[in-house]
């Protein structure tokens, strides 16, 4: 086996600081740790002093020209994202940070600037797509009572959809809220609506195993943890299943379910803090992006309070 060079040595180092001191989840972990092996793969260096700014304008270059699913059928040679290009960005510059921590001489974090990307779009439905798509579930047998609680609960809490699948089937409906450990092991309430406590209690009353799981797959198909858990992804599929039916044309995930619940929020009223706290967002400039849903409000106050006749 080859010798690891000083780098490798420190950024193995590094991944368990983030991962230990910073309390990052393991598949942050594991992302980094794909993201600063390319880096350093591609540099070919191995002392933190041979960093240096041309090393990383050229792995820039080298990104920019990737394509973003090579050999898949269909991608017709997509370039890699700017977005995807600053998750590789990001991961060296915290890297340096670490170093710079550890007084090890290399290139100032500061010197990488971050790709331009455009605006953010969102997943937006409108009120009349959110309504179809609630009640799309008919009937009362397991799976669409099921369906109606995983609906009602995204839209009333913000879960991540992960947030969501960790949930078992203990929660306390006496209560109109409950913590949920979301992104960087970080604990936040998040509140129920009557109609997603009502809609819970149904589908708990007609579950019949006894799976510790909230949401669970009816097939008793056994997922790769062993149990019957509903995963991300069926989710997803169950989500894209009822806008379908609820004759929604755009894309929905399980992610629109949350842009929903911030502008409705927002729109209603709340303050950009207190959404933040609700969604669990670490940075409020992640929240900003829903502030566009203000702007007929504001255009409602400018109009009602600003005059140009003096």
């Amino acid at each position: 086996m080859a010798k690891k060079t000083e780098l490798e040595l420190l950024k193995q180092e590094f991944l368990e600081y983030i991962e230990i001191e910073r309390g990052r989840s393991v598949k942050t972990v594991e992302n980094y740790d794909r993201y600063l092996s390319r880096f350093l793969a591609h540099a070919d260096v191995a002392k933190p002093k041979d960093i240096t700014e041309p090393v990383v304008r050229e792995f820039r270059l080298w990104l920019n020209r990737q394509e973003a699913h090579p050999g898949k059928r269909g991608s017709h040679g997509e370039a890699l994202k700017k977005k995807t290009q600053n998750y590789y960005l990001i991961a060296v510059r915290a890297f340096l940070k670490y170093l710079r921590k550890r007084g090890i001489t290399s290139l100032e974090p500061e010197r990488i600037e971050l790709a331009k990307t455009g605006d953010r779009s969102l997943d937006l439905i409108t009120d009349a797509e959110l309504a179809r798509l609630l009640a799309a579930p008919e009937g009362n047998d397991e799976q669409a009572l099921r369906d109606r609680a995983l609906l009602h609960l995204l839209f009333s809490t913000g879960l991540r959809v992960s947030e969501l699948c960790s949930l078992n089937s203990d929660l306390d409906l006496s209560r109109d809220e409950f913590s949920i450990r979301g992104k960087g092991d970080k604990v936040r309430v998040v509140f129920l609506s009557p109609e997603a406590k009502e809609a819970i209690r149904a589908y708990l009353k007609a579950r019949k195993d006894m799976d510790e799981a909230l949401f669970v797959n009816n097939g008793k198909r056994t997922n790769a943890s062993g149990d019957n858990r509903l995963t991300p992804r069926s989710v997803q599929r169950i989500i894209k299943h009822y806008a379908t039916k609820a004759g929604i044309t755009r894309k929905v995930t399980p992610h629109t379910l949350r842009h929903s619940f911030a502008t409705d929020l927002l729109g209603n009223g709340a303050d950009l803090r207190s959404v933040q706290a609700l969604l669990g967002h670490a940075n409020i400039a992640t929240t900003q992006v829903y502030t566009h849903v203000t702007d007929t409000h504001l255009k409602e106050v400018h109009k009602k309070f600003h005059s140009t006749k003096k």
